[in-house]
């Protein structure tokens, strides 16, 4: 048996998930539960899943604990996707480092980081088994990774940690993501 835990794959993921839970909160909504959403830009943009962000205020709560309020301001949920506005204050956000889906390939190594069930900062690693297009633009990932409950609305993200989506939702057992570049636009 290969222990990738003490060799170089397993301390990269290490360092990957470290660098990437500094731009990964945990969305609180009153009466819809909790989700994840990501540091899109350090004056407090947020990106998460329309249904995770279902009402007008919303708790962030930061990589080290700090809890802020935010406002929902935008929700579209034809593609499953709101931003929260929050005031950071004297607390300094670590913006997520944004990536292109159309650099994926079926076979290239992903990963998704959220808050399923609670599990504060939890890591899942897959491959892409898809990038569909329309027109040319990336329209959906889909990947071969274990998304759960409290994953929603948290990244997509490269082997170099770039995110490339926002996880939306499982189907036929795959983990979809809106495509980074659709939450740009």
């Amino acid at each position: 048996m290969i222990d990738l835990s003490t060799g170089p794959l397993g301390t990269e993921l290490e360092a990957l998930a470290s660098t990437l839970r500094q731009s990964v909160v945990e969305v609180r909504t009153r009466g819809t539960g909790a989700g994840s959403g990501i540091i899109w830009s350090a004056d407090g943009l947020i990106v998460t899943n329309a249904h995770v962000a279902r009402t007008d205020h919303a708790t962030v709560v930061l990589w080290d604990g700090h809890e802020l309020d935010g406002v929902v301001t935008a929700h579209d949920p034809r593609r499953d996707l709101a931003t929260i506005a929050i005031d950071p204050g004297s607390v300094t956000l670590a913006a997520a480092t944004i990536g292109h889906p159309t650099d994926l390939r079926t076979g290239d190594v992903v990963v998704a980081l959220g808050h399923p069930w609670g599990i504060t900062g939890s890591i899942a690693l897959g491959i892409v088994h898809a990038v569909e297009t329309r027109r040319g633009a990336p329209r959906w990932i889909r990947a071969d990774i274990r998304l759960a409950p409290g994953n929603s609305g948290g990244p997509l993200a490269d082997a170099r940690g770039r995110v490339v989506g926002v996880n939306t939702l499982i189907a036929g057992g795959l983990g979809v993501a809106v495509p980074a570049t659709t939450v740009s636009r």
